[in-house]
């Protein structure tokens, strides 16, 4: 399984919550690939505790240099290579691999497009090369692990029109492939979510034009809602009654707004609530942060591994 996740803006969650899920997966067994597309800003390194990938590493043999000059991507074993004793400690358990694919470091975005063809993939136009290395490297590491994840940079970015292309081309027809987009519980993320996915450049109009059927590639899609305020919590935020009252009334009214926007419950793989340790340290939560340190939340174990199984629960992406 090939999983793409995106946001049409930053500071989402989108980078931390990826790699939450790429641990959860390998904590349930799976041997994981994790790929840094965000090229111009490939921090997942950090995320993962690893220091000599913080922001991509400097040999020469990133993601940005596998497009550019076809040299085969690196690929780092977490558990072998990071600081943080909770995925060091993968290799203790019964668990799969992990590995992060490293962007480079100082690299940036770069144009990937191709030459605009009719609509359908009978009447595509030649193919292009980064599209074609691109679905051969995802090819490759499907047959290799049992579970990818790609983090895509935000909005409609070159990362986006990549994959966008390199899924669409024949080899990549037998990969199972589902997106998760990424928003923030706010009415404006709400609305930049609703246009990435169905704009008229959006996800779904931009895959079209690249030979994507519209209903298969609509199936794929799901949400995912980040520091999401658990209002059934005595202590939310709110220091007033009147403050109280507002915060209630506004969550309905998101609900309301989602669910027009097509972004309700319905279609939302996962919802990952507000915890202080995401938002200051965007890190990796063990089940050592909750039960031992104490410093994360129970509720956002739960989440994560919700989420994590949800991507293989085939009812939820059924037909919406």
């Amino acid at each position: 399984m090939i999983v793409f996740a995106t946001s049409d803006k930053g500071g989402t969650g989108r980078s931390v919550t990826s790699c939450n899920i790429a641990y959860r997966r390998a904590l349930m067994g799976d041997d994981v690939a994790y790929l840094d597309f965000d090229f111009g800003s490939p921090t997942a390194g950090a995320v993962f505790d690893i220091p000599k990938a913080e922001r991509g590493v400097d040999s020469g043999d990133g993601l940005h240099s596998y497009f550019l000059r076809g040299k085969r991507p690196q690929q780092l074993e977490v558990a072998a290579v990071t600081d943080n004793d909770s995925l060091r400690d993968l290799r203790r358990r019964s668990a799969g691999r992990l590995v992060l694919i490293p962007g480079d470091l100082d690299g940036g975005e770069f144009d990937t497009r191709s030459r605009p063809g009719p609509r359908g993939r009978a009447g595509r136009g030649e193919p292009n090369s980064m599209a074609e290395s691109c679905a051969r490297l995802l090819v490759d590491l499907d047959n290799e692990f049992d579970f990818i994840i790609v983090d895509l940079s935000a909005g409609r970015s070159y990362a986006v029109d990549l994959v966008l292309e390199a899924t669409a081309l024949p080899q990549m027809d037998q990969a199972i492939c589902r997106w998760l987009v990424f928003h923030r519980w706010t009415r404006q993320h709400i609305i930049a979510a609703e246009g990435l996915v169905f704009g008229r450049k959006g996800l779904i109009e931009g895959g079209v034009d690249r030979g994507h059927d519209r209903e298969t590639l609509r199936k794929s899609l799901r949400y995912v809602r980040t520091a999401v305020v658990n209002l059934k919590e005595a202590r939310f935020g709110a220091e007033t009654a009147a403050q109280e009252s507002w915060l209630r009334e506004y969550d309905r009214k998101l609900t309301e707004l989602a669910d027009q926007k097509r972004l309700g419950r319905a279609n939302t793989a996962g919802q990952i609530p507000f915890d202080p340790v995401l938002q200051w340290r965007e890190q990796i939560v063990s089940n050592a942060d909750v039960e031992v340190s104490k410093v994360a939340n129970q509720a956002t174990v739960r989440a994560f591994v919700s989420l994590a199984e949800n991507l293989s629960n085939e009812t939820l992406w059924e037909d919406w």
